[in-house]
């Protein structure tokens, strides 16, 4: 069924282009340039003479056709592109690339504003980019860097780079936006409809050389289970329970499944300020203030019931006659406050020399998380007194980063069209993990931290140089040749573990250095007015991250072990890619190939309860795929606008020392098949309707690729999911919308279950 849809995708595509007149040759005019191709006038906001292939979406396309809460959101429909989003407000939303997975959060950049919202404290679903930081109603456009090929960014721009660009005003301007929503989730024994509602409000001004923007935005939503425990045979239980469930886990094992937990609700706040002062019509000073709270409380829905119909949720218990042991339903809170700085100057002449100084800082002000211990209860004595029972709290404060970046920009022939124009700069990033877990004797939501149970700490710096060079040595021809030289430490790592034997229990561990030099070079080609080609190849060295070489934590919820003597992980990509301007659009299409050394696996084990996370390095991982993606619009009729997109990528183990019978597998979380498609239709001035579709092929989980059943939870499935959404214009400063996303209500997974059937109602006002 997947494959049908899928290919009815690709003859959407192809017979939109067959009908678009896609061949006629454009005017003598039309907007074009070696390297990127610019459509109506919607330029992307990305660095000159950026050697990579570029795709973006606009603040209009965002509110005419995507039914965005979280800035996470706003890129879906993008080629290649998936963020793992499991409910409406998560916070651990990885961005996957044509090349990266969604559980490798370290090998892509995220960037606001170029202040790094990428969190590079480790490589997993537990460093998300901080998307809460921005809200979708200030952003003006995001754009999406394919491939390590520019030598401005470091390794981790391996899978891509994501650009938010935010609003600054050049008038006064005002918007409010109130953002309903529902998701009706059924899986198991869990049948309920989860609600929350977003809004925001900003206001900006430009009065002489000041320039000002406050903006705030609150989401306040509730998440369907994350995650479903599952009872062990044994424990010699005798207390007989029914409710239980029995399905096939993704490795074909029979299971029975005791009920949901995470269940979240989380409300979050952000605040954002911004200020920028014009020295000159050149010379821009920008200071950014970003605040963002988070509180939530993670809750569970036990199915097991005894006897007397009072729920069970751990313990030993029988089921159907046999003994098992439940131990993985326990409730959590959370809370955080964490702020972001940035401050920058730069010059745009455009002439002989430009440069920028920036600097940037993202501190945990507060991060606490607390989980209560496995109880029968749920955490809660039954008793006369009531009283919590006790569990575990992690504390985070002191973590974050900081990072420095100095740029120029030299052009010889003193403008824009200068034969030569050379790109340097200095970076330095210094990231700091402080992590302690502590026991509460009792009451674990509200009691004081005991005894120190483990902690994590270590830090990591990365020092970064690079020249470029983009020489036109001929009217139709550039090349782009650059290096950039990193130095790299590790130092102050160390591990406690109060339940490991003396003298395990402190770990220190010794410093570590290393170096790695990255070379670049692209070559394109105006081939006529309509063509356009290029070729590039790129190195790209990823150090492994704080948390992979010293973070070690036991819990309820998880485990997680940590390698200090992991491998910096190394890539060597490759692009040649072909674009056709057409008479109302673009086509694209691209060939890439990615060989990995030493690639830093992340692996969690869900079907055990508590999941257990390991880090690994793989030898040698081969990955390569062709991808094309369209863009049309007026197709057919005026005001109708479609763009689409189709992956194919092979992405394979060809060595891995440690576990050879892996060679031959298929890299985790990399679909084979990937594929977009957008319409957008303006009936008029003041109503539009959308119409979008999603499709992601198979893949795997498990590194051994034993997960032969993915469509269940704990498995990575294929899925195929239409949105839509009709946007009304009530007014001149009042619009109004209404939405849906995944229509048919399709069941999927990423391990973790995907939002089913979610309805949106939007009231906006913008000034």
């Amino acid at each position: 069924m997947n494959d049908k849809a899928l290919r009815g995708l690709v003859v959407g595509v192809c017979a939109s282009m067959a009908g678009s007149g896609w061949c006629v040759d454009v005017d003598q005019k039309s907007d074009t340039q070696l390297q990127e191709m610019v459509i109506k006038g919607d330029k992307p906001a990305v660095p000159a003479n950026l050697p990579a292939t570029t795709e973006g979406v606009t603040a209009k396309q965002i509110a005419e056709s995507i039914n965005a809460v979280t800035s996470a959101e706003v890129i879906k429909y993008l080629p290649s592109i998936v963020v793992r989003e499991r409910y409406i407000g998560d916070r651990n939303g990885i961005v996957s690339t044509r090349t990266t997975g969604t559980i490798s959060s370290a090998q892509s950049i995220v960037y606001a504003d170029n202040l790094l919202l990428s969190n590079f404290l480790g490589n997993s679903y537990s460093y998300p980019p901080r998307w809460g930081m921005v809200s979708p109603e200030e952003i003006e456009r995001v754009d999406i860097i394919y491939g390590p090929f520019s030598v401005l960014y470091p390794g981790n721009s391996m899978g891509g780079v994501v650009q938010m660009t935010t609003r600054m005003p050049e008038r006064f301007e005002a918007h409010a936006n109130l953002q309903v929503f529902r998701e009706s989730f059924n899986l198991y024994g869990t049948n309920e409809n989860y609600d929350g509602a977003h809004a925001s409000a900003s206001i900006g001004n430009k009065i002489g050389d000041w320039s000002i923007w406050i903006s705030g935005d609150h989401i306040d939503t509730h998440g369907h289970p994350m995650s479903f425990g599952t009872a062990t045979a044994g424990g010699g239980g005798t207390m007989t329970v029914t409710g239980a469930y029995r399905d096939t886990d993704p490795t074909g094992a029979v299971r029975v499944i005791t009920g949901g937990y995470s269940i979240d609700h989380t409300v979050q706040d952000n605040g954002k300020f911004k200020l920028a002062y014009d020295f000159s019509p050149t010379v821009r000073a920008t200071y950014t203030l970003g605040v963002w709270q988070n509180n939530s409380d993670t809750s569970v829905d036990s199915y097991l019931k005894d006897a007397l119909g009072n729920t069970v949720y751990n313990g030993n218990v029988k089921i159907d006659g046999t003994n098992y042991k439940t131990a993985s339903l326990s409730p959590g809170h959370a809370e955080s406050e964490h702020w972001m700085q940035g401050f920058s100057v730069k010059s745009n002449t455009r002439g002989e020399w430009d440069w920028e100084a920036a600097v940037s800082a993202y501190d945990y002000n507060k991060d606490i998380s607390r989980t209560a211990n496995y109880t029968a209860n749920n955490g809660v004595d039954l008793g006369t007194g009531a009283i919590r029972q006790g569990g575990q709290v992690t504390l985070m404060d002191g973590t974050g980063w900081q990072t420095l970046d100095l740029r120029g920009e030299w052009r010889p022939d003193g403008d824009l069209k200068s034969k030569h124009q050379v790109s340097f700069g200095y970076h330095i990033d210094r990231y700091e993990l402080n992590s302690n877990t502590y026991t509460v004797a009792t009451d674990w939501l509200t009691g004081a931290a005991g005894a120190l149970s483990s902690n994590s700490k270590g830090r990591t710096e990365t020092q970064g140089l690079y020249l470029q060079d983009a020489w036109r040595f001929a009217p139709d021809w550039q090349l782009v040749v650059g290096g950039r030289q990193e130095y790299w430490k590790a130092f102050d790592g160390s591990n406690y573990n109060s339940a490991n034997p003396n003298p395990y229990k402190q770990l220190n561990y010794a410093d570590r250095t290393d170096t790695a030099f990255s070379p670049k070079v692209s070559l394109s080609f105006q081939a006529s007015t309509n063509w356009a080609l290029r070729g590039s190849l790129g190195k790209a060295v990823r150090f492994p991250t704080v948390s992979e070489m010293f973070q070690t934590f036991t819990g309820p919820g998880g485990i997680k072990t940590n390698d200090p003597n992991l491998k910096p992980e190394q890539v060597v990509s490759g692009e040649l890619t072909a674009e056709r301007a057409l008479q109302n659009g673009l086509w694209r299409v691209s060939l890439f190939q990615e060989d990995k050394q030493d690639a830093l696996v992340s692996q969690t084990d869900t079907t055990v309860s508590p999941n257990i996370t390991s880090i690994q390095n793989v030898d040698k991982i081969r990955t390569y795929g062709i991808e094309t993606a369209l863009q049309l619009s007026d197709l057919w009729i005026r005001g109708f606008d479609l763009s689409g997109s189709v992956t194919y990528t092979n992405s394979k183990i060809l060595q891995d020392t440690q576990h050879p019978a892996y060679v031959g597998m298929v890299q985790p979380r990399i679909p084979d098949w990937r594929a977009t498609l957008a319409g957008i239709y303006h009936a008029s001035d003041r109503l539009s309707y959308s119409l979008a579709a999603r499709y992601s092929g198979r893949q795997y989980n498990l590194l051994d690729n034993s997960d032969i059943n993915p469509s269940t939870y704990g498995g990575a499935s294929s899925f195929l999911v239409a949105d839509a959404k009709v946007v009304y214009k009530v007014a001149k400063q009042w619009s109004t919308s209404l939405g849906v996303d995944n229509i048919g209500n399709y069941k999927a997974y990423v391990a973790h279950p995907y939002p089913q059937r979610t309805v949106f109602a939007n009231l906006k006002f913008d000034y």
